[in-house]
């Protein structure tokens, strides 16, 4: 079974929720969005449906560099 991917990104000015080339979840809030991905992930995930919500700008990892002392 091949998951599904939610991509919260910019879009017409604002930000939404890409699955498969359409645009749902469309809000001027980042975090509005991320949580409308987030609904529609669970809900695919109740169903059965492995699916991943991406970011963005975002991925996940630090890479700052950490200094010595």
């Amino acid at each position: 079974m091949d998951r599904i991917v939610l991509t919260v990104a910019p879009h017409d000015g604002a930000w939404a929720v890409e699955r498969g080339g359409e645009y749902t979840g469309l809000s001027s809030n980042k975090d509005e969005a991320k949580a409308a991905a987030h609904k529609q992930a669970r809900s695919l995930q109740d169903s059965g449906q492995p699916c991943q919500v991406v970011v963005a700008g975002e991925t996940g990892f630090f890479t700052g560099k950490v200094g010595r002392r």
